[in-house]
């Protein structure tokens, strides 16, 4: 068995966050998706990218409702230099008139929900994980192979990540992934993780997952096998029986 936990050094920082969590299989490789599906979630991308902008009321990135309390969140932990929440760097790229791009189906898929709703939303494959997938504060130098870089880059002591048996997964929350658990074009199974910090918002938490769910299974044709919301109540989900 194994388990998506977070830990109660996560808690004791964010008691009224709330972690959206689907795990998905049978994942179509990107080469097997229709020229025509991949035509329709690109679609689906650029429209999100005009939908961020009820999002933006300020021209200052900060001063916008749904950054400023992952400001405030990042400012609870120990993080690299810069180190901004991963929907920050999508909503900036809007606001700069700079629209996020077509990459694959599956990454489209995601950056569009996010922008949509204004949501930091990652995943990780599946596959990769050794031991329990773990959201908690750590105490530094955990193995972390950057995407993109060449070089190890270990947590800091005090930093929250997410984690397993070999090492980080996701940096700084949900700054920046690693190599070794990235989902690729080839990636069969995942695990997809969405997180709010505002309660206020938890309705579009919980709209997000399910139109989320419903583009992985129209257009990548997967099996959702688990669709949960972690909260400090229910910190466990088992995510490999």
């Amino acid at each position: 068995m194994q388990k998506f936990i977070a830990e109660e050094s996560f808690w004791e920082l964010f008691p009224d966050a709330a972690i959206g969590i689907l795990v998905v299989r049978g994942l179509k490789a990107a080469d097997q998706v229709s020229a025509e599906d991949a035509a329709a979630v690109a679609r689906l991308l650029r429209e999100a990218n005009e939908q961020a902008d009820k999002h933006l009321t300020s021209n200052t990135i900060s001063e916008n409702e749904v950054v400023r309390v992952w400001r405030e969140a990042f400012q609870k932990f120990k993080t690299k230099k810069g180190a901004r929440c991963s929907v920050e760097n999508l909503l900036k790229r809007v606001l700069k008139g700079n629209p996020v791009g077509s990459i694959t189906p599956s990454v489209d898929i995601y950056n569009a929900i996010s922008l949509k709703y204004a949501l930091p939303v990652g995943g990780e494959d599946l596959d990769s994980f050794v031991g329990d997938f773990r959201l908690g504060v750590t105490e530094g130098g955990d193995a972390f192979l950057p995407i993109g870089e060449d070089g190890d880059d270990p947590t800091l002591p005090g930093e929250l990540c997410y984690r397993d048996d070999e090492g980080a997964v996701c940096r700084c929350w949900n700054w920046r992934d690693g190599q070794r658990s990235a989902l690729t074009d080839n990636s069969a199974n995942a695990i997809l993780v969405m997180e709010c910090v505002d309660p206020a918002r938890f309705g579009d938490l919980e709209a997000a997952l399910d139109e989320f769910a419903n583009l992985m299974e129209r257009y990548l044709s997967a099996t959702v096998e688990r669709r949960a919301i972690v909260d400090r109540a229910h910190p466990e989900l088992v995510i490999v029986d």
